[in-house]
């Protein structure tokens, strides 16, 4: 280990890396699973705490400068290991072996060694040695070998025949066995089953008699007659069980006994009875058939009329009430509740983002995790309740005599059971609702009105972050009104011209020059006013609307930088935001450079900024993506960085030109320690990797000087300039001749 006080001298940074990396290692070793030690001349020089616990020492540090003889149960053993293992080790490689050791206090015990010399060349610098303790399994491995050896005497010595069949294969048989059915010792191992059935039906007819049984892990129990090697039938009193219940693959023990004497006089007994008894038989048949015809006829009757009962009211999948049953019981419970003056409340369930799992593992495993929600759900209700299914995954429950205490209890309940893991073959899965919750009167008269009400709170509950509920109010109708009227007004926006686009300089921290500008959407409509973006850009998402009006706003925004060039102005770059949906449309690479020729614009002024949920959502088609876009010279960057979630490895794959750090952190960097190491981190970052850095939302020059500082590259936001018109936006260029973005 490095003297840190002969290294005083050197750079700071340098010092602190050493001290890290000292620091790591300790850690490596404290927390291995083996035991790891460093032995030089036959001295132990140093090792990890689990070495030490392997061998008996509570005390890591006593064992340093002991002889590694002493880990061996003699001088003999440890010479025999050395010769062994340091010829391979001289030849740089390593030596692994099973060795048996000694404890502190003398205990022996089997030990996984692995070895390697730190510099094959010179054997005295030392070598590493990695130690597992095993001891444990082989005492179990020779626990096995005796136990195999018993079984082996009992199947050699058994009154009965034994054979062990795997996929109807005989693996093995004792001789009882053979003699049975008159083969000679070692003739039936690997035989087919089928050489001891007189038929091919009858094989096939046991092979399904006992496979209920045998899954379900109780005995097979049969008296077969089986058929000896030379063909002759014996009547055998069979019992097998399989091995493994839950895994028939693994083969089932078969255990027969000859009891052809005894079937005999049975045989016999059961003709002389059955010559008794042979005309009432005959007669008693002709009257059981008649009676089981009528009966089976009523039963199929009663059957038909159940199924069709049940097709009209209840869902096939869960067997829950469907909408029919479940306006017919919600009107009886409104019915009570305005006689009796009692609440009644209307739960609208959904599971939040169920398209994924159908999606990915496939609409079996999505069906099989309805029905273990309804179970759930139905298990957690009153017997007076009622929970149905709409269909896909929404579900209503209808709670009579229920206040908003009362629904906001159940609504917590059913958020806890539902996060419980559902355990599907290999799958665990974990769904979270997002509930509504309507009461009766004040929220709707009938089932519709209700189911509207409570449709919309539980949109509401989505919109609030899912996995919750919401109780419906005056405030989530207005909301929902403005965005079926925002929806509505929207669709029209484009093509009546109500769209415009404002531009916010960009600033390079390093010249003060205007390096670019980002292009803002903004919505006027004639009664409405002017629409925050925060608000109509979700409803186009939502609704698709997002993909014209992206498409226009790239066109537009391309075209206004050509106008501006062609005018005089030297060259900037364009920023345009990308939606989710139009960064996953196939074509998009195509359509961006026809945008660009269009224009008549550079690809290199043009950058695109997604961000870190779209990039991230389905990184592995970002990445090939981002690449075509690469490949055609458009600019990509990364906006609202540090917001999201970036894992690193895929961050460095991505074509990236520059990180945008979002407002939120740069609003309090001159007062909020936290929001100064995370912009410096994103900062720093940036720079390792090779990528530029702006900070949107400078509004102090105290920002701006704590940015400069920290080595951002550009930045934008109020300090500088609003959102700016096309031709206020051309105007703020021309002005500026200060060869600084702000006095100093």
């Amino acid at each position: 280990m490095p003297d840190l006080t002969q290294l005083t001298a050197a750079p700071r940074d340098t010092l602190e890396e050493l001290q890290l990396a000292l620091r790591e290692q300790q850690v490596i070793l404290d927390t291995a699973g083996v035991g790891i030690v460093f032995i030089k001349n036959r001295v132990l020089v140093r090792c990890n705490q689990r070495f030490g616990q392997i061998f008996g020492h509570d005390d890591v540090a006593a064992m340093v400068g002991s002889s590694s003889r002493s880990l061996y149960p003699d001088e003999a053993s440890a010479r025999k290991l050395a010769e062994a293992a340091y010829p391979m080790m001289a030849r740089g490689l390593s030596f692994k072996s099973e060795v048996l050791m000694k404890r502190h206090l003398g205990a022996l015990f089997w030990a996984h060694m692995t070895g390697k010399l730190v510099n094959p060349a010179d054997p005295n610098e030392g070598s590493i040695w990695i130690i597992d303790d095993i001891h444990e399994k082989k005492v179990a491995q020779a626990q096995l070998d005796s136990l195999l050896h018993e079984q082996t005497l009992i199947l050699d010595n058994a009154m009965v025949g034994i054979v062990f069949l795997r996929e109807r294969i005989a693996t093995r048989c004792n001789q009882r066995f053979e003699t049975l059915l008159g083969y000679k010792p070692g003739e039936l191992h690997g035989a087919s089953s089928r050489v001891w059935y007189l038929t091919e039906q009858d094989w096939i007819d046991a092979t399904y008699r006992c496979y209920d049984p045998l899954k379900a892990g109780k005995t097979f129990e049969e008296e077969m007659v089986l058929r000896k090697k030379d063909g002759s039938p014996v009547h055998c009193d069979v019992h097998a069980k399989a091995i493994d219940s839950n895994d028939l693959s693994l083969g089932s023990i078969w255990i027969g006994m000859d009891i052809t004497a005894r079937k005999k006089a049975e045989n016999e007994l059961l003709q002389a009875r059955a010559d008794l008894e042979e005309l009432v038989e005959v007669r008693t048949q002709e009257l059981s058939r008649t009676v089981l015809a009528l009966k089976n006829k009523a039963a199929e009757q009663k059957i038909a009329e159940a199924y069709i009962q049940r097709l009209a009211h209840f869902d096939a999948l869960t067997g829950l009430p469907n909408r029919l049953l479940l306006n017919d019981r919600c009107h009886h419970a409104l019915s009570v509740a305005q006689r009796s003056k009692k609440s009644v409340a209307l739960m609208f369930l959904d599971l939040d983002h169920f398209k994924n799992v159908n999606d990915s593992l496939g609409h079996r495993v999505g069906d099989e995790v309805l029905v273990e929600l309804a179970t759930r759900l139905k298990g957690a209700v009153r017997e007076q309740d009622t929970v149905s299914r709409l269909g896909g995954d929404e579900f209503i429950l209808l709670l009579p005599d229920t206040d908003e205490t009362g629904a906001s209890h159940l609504a917590q309940k059913l958020l806890e059971i539902a996060l419980q893991p559902i355990l599907i073959e290999q799958h665990e899965l974990t769904v979270t609702p997002s509930i509504g919750i309507a009461l009766y009167p004040q929220d709707g008269a009938d089932l519709d009105a209700l189911s509207k009400s409570a449709d919309a709170a539980m949109y509401r509950a989505k919109a609030d972050g899912r996995n919750g509920y919401r109780f419906y109010t005056a405030q989530i109708q207005a909301d929902s009104d403005r965005i079926l009227l925002l929806d509505n007004a929207l669709r029209r926006a484009l093509e009546r011209h109500q769209l415009a686009l404002h531009f916010q300089p960009q600033i390079s921290l390093i010249s003060g020059q205007i390096i670019g500008a980002e292009a803002l959407l903004r919505w006027t409509h004639p009664e409405l006013g002017a629409v925050s973006p925060s608000e109509f850009i979700p409803i186009a998402e939502a609704n698709g609307l997002i993909l014209p009006i992206g498409e226009w706003v790239m066109r537009t925004a391309t075209q206004q930088l050509s106008n501006w060039i062609a005018r005089g102005m030297a060259p900037i770059t364009m920023a345009v935001n990308l939606s989710a949906l139009q960064f996953r449309l196939p074509n998009m690479p195509q359509l961006v450079s026809r945008i660009l020729l269009d224009a008549a614009l550079p690809p290199e002024l043009l950058e695109i900024e997604l961000t870190e949920g779209v990039a991230m959502t389905h990184p592995l088609e970002a990445v090939a993506v981002m690449n075509e876009l690469h490949q055609r010279g458009v600019r990509m960057a990364i906006d609202d960085f540090g917001t999201g979630y970036s894992s690193l490895s895929y961050l460095k794959a991505f074509q990236v030109y520059k990180l945008k750090i979002d407002q939120s952190f740069v609003r309090d960097i001159t007062e909020d320690t936290d929001d100064k190491a995370i912009v410096g981190a994103i900062i720093s970052m940036a720079s390792s990797l090779g990528l530029q850095t702006i900070a949107e939302g400078v509004e102090t020059e105290g920002q701006l000087e704590y940015l400069r500082a920290q080595g951002c590259h550009e930045a934008q936001g109020y300090y500088f300039s609003r959102p700016l018109t096309a031709q206020a936006f051309e105007d703020f260029v021309r002005e500026q001749q200060a060869p600084t973005c702000a006095p100093s």
